[in-house]
């Protein structure tokens, strides 16, 4: 049983070090671990002090984004025949000691990926602003509602998943992967735990990369879990729409019916029953879409089994 930690890194050079050296050497049911550092473009010595460390280092020629180096750390994983990957942060806000109880689960075939929690267990919620914990609420609720689920902490990147969760990971955004993942595993029915761990609520060095502009973060997140939730869901979204306009052309013909029995004219309500037929029209369209869309969402979901089955093979074929 082999375990890959997996630690996405830019400009990190204060603290990625210590991460390393932090990590387990070894773990009750793990065989062999091995850390993986993804090189984010950093214009610092992060690389050179994650080898220093023993980690193997995987450098992006410039800055891709959270998202691209979380992916291309499970990529990195599975090519060095990862059993169980971890994923952790390279900031020191996460202690690499949790590991252990992190893969628990997932060592017990209870999960297919554990995320550590920072606000399931009311003990162990950390000193952080305001707004950032307000902040966390609101989008685990969005997820939550996205995603039938019942988690109290869908930010946070300390996460460890089960190899054949990770050879069905597909991210499309860039910036961040979190909410992403968490939908898309919860949309392919996988089971997915929360762990209650301690984490520092403001980082040891400098400033967070991905949210130091909450608002920023905070719409580009919105964005990222609207659009995976529009390509799992799409008769919810464009069939809603749909409704929406149907209704508003019910109404407004109901209307314009009712002046006409009542006074045996349109006028001078005409430009509502022409509103009455644009509605109408859009509700159609939007309806039509709806099919369509449900029926590529059916194509996709056969062609991701098809792209799990092909990684699979591909893994057990270079992993014996």
């Amino acid at each position: 049983m082999k375990l890959v930690v997996t630690i996405p890194a830019y400009n990190e050079q204060a603290t990625v070090g210590e991460v390393i050296s932090n990590i387990p050497k070894t773990i009750s049911g793990i065989d062999k671990i091995e850390v993986i550092v993804i090189d984010d473009g950093s214009s610092d010595q992060t690389a050179k002090v994650a080898t220093q460390a023993g980690a193997f280092v995987h450098s992006f020629g410039r800055n891709k984004g959270l998202g691209a180096a979380f992916a291309q750390g499970i990529r990195t994983a599975l090519a060095h025949g990862a059993d169980i990957i971890v994923n952790i942060d390279a900031d020191g806000q996460f202690d690499p000691k949790d590991i252990a109880k992190l893969i628990e689960p997932i060592l017990n075939d209870n999960a297919d990926m554990a995320t550590a929690s920072r606000f399931a267990d009311i003990n162990l919620i950390p000193e952080m602003p305001w707004i950032k914990k307000w902040g966390n609420r609101r989008v685990a609720g969005i997820v939550n509602q996205l995603g039938g689920l019942d988690m109290k902490d869908v930010s946070c990147g300390f996460r460890a998943y089960k190899r054949d969760a990770a050879l069905r990971v597909t991210l499309l955004g860039g910036h961040t992967y979190t909410h992403e993942v968490i939908l898309d595993m919860a949309f392919r029915g996988l089971r997915i735990v929360e762990v209650p761990v301690k984490v520092l609520g403001v980082r040891k060095v400098g400033k967070s990369k991905v949210a130091s502009n909450v608002i920023t973060y905070g719409w580009r997140s919105l964005v990222i879990m609207l659009r995976a939730f529009r390509d799992y869901k799409p008769m919810w979204v464009f069939g809603g729409i749909s409704a929406i306009f149907a209704i508003m052309a019910m109404a407004c013909a109901v209307f314009v019916l009712m002046h006409y029995i009542t006074t045996g004219a349109f006028s001078p309500y005409l430009f509502v029953a022409f509103s009455a037929a644009a509605f109408g029209f859009v509700a159609l369209v939007c309806y039509i879409t709806a099919l369509l869309a449900g029926m590529i969402n059916r194509l996709r979901i056969l062609q991701d089994e098809q792209l799990f089955l092909l990684r699979k093979k591909e893994y057990e074929k270079n992993n014996g």
